[in-house]
């Protein structure tokens, strides 16, 4: 493992919840302190049964499990989950044979990870394994037509949006941040998912776009209630409704 320096992170109301499964004092410390660096929360558990009790009263969007635990190991417990649960598990073993990785992909693990790992590629899988959900959920949600927010109409299929019935005039880029937040409204939408594919397009240049609009929409353009900034994240659209 390699040296985490640790920074008391303040996390979004929302922030993914991890639950760390593994009888290494000292690595589950340093997994929770890195993985709420990078904004998840994050609660720890030495054993299985110790882990179940907290499944018991809290819900989790992903498990981080060690194989080799004494009492009932990573491989049972996963066993066990996956008769009534469908959270996503990120296996950790010493073990690096192949059949280990088979075994723990048949019972229904979503990544199998060998040890000794760098904890940066833990929070990619991590973080690939969510954005994966994310988009089935959204594949499946039915797509917005329209939204309204205080005065102002935005319809998606169009691309228009109306105040009191008259056009507002944006611009193109404008329009596409616009129609992506509205498509995701009231969920924080990370700057990288509005930056666009263009030969000008950046995550900086996505806040002086974001300003421009809020001059169009907000009353108060510093003081926001529409369009709102999730620090350290990206943005969210507030809609009536």
């Amino acid at each position: 493992m390699t040296r985490i320096d640790v920074v008391e992170p303040r996390l979004a109301d929302d922030a993914p919840h991890l639950l760390v499964v593994d009888d290494d004092r000292r690595l589950r410390q340093l997994l929770t302190r890195f993985l709420n660096q990078h904004g998840y929360r994050v609660t720890a558990a030495a054993t299985a049964a110790e882990a179940e009790a907290k499944l018991a009263h809290l819900v989790f969007d992903l498990i981080v499990l060690d194989v080799m635990m004494p009492g009932e190991s990573g491989f049972d417990f996963a066993r066990r989950l996956r008769q009534d649960s469908g959270v996503p598990i990120v296996m950790l073993t010493a073990r690096a044979e192949p059949a280990d990785r088979v075994q723990g992909l048949e019972i229904g693990a979503d990544d199998y990870l060998p040890k000794p790992f760098e904890p940066r590629e833990l929070l990619l899988r991590v973080a690939n394994i969510l954005k994966r959900l994310s988009n089935e959920a959204n594949e499946t949600r039915p797509q917005r037509e329209a939204v309204r927010f205080g005065d102002f109409i935005f319809r998606l299929d169009r691309g228009e949006l109306r105040r009191d019935g008259e056009i507002v005039r944006i611009t193109d880029r404008e329009r596409e941040i616009l129609t992506i937040l509205a498509d995701r409204a009231g969920e924080q939408v990370p700057r990288e998912d509005l930056a666009g594919n263009g030969a000008a397009a950046s995550e900086r240049t996505v806040d002086v776009q974001m300003n421009r609009l809020r001059r169009k929409v907000e009353r108060d353009p510093a003081n926001p209630v529409y369009l709102q900034t999730v620090r350290g994240i990206g943005y969210r659209l507030v809609v009536d409704g």
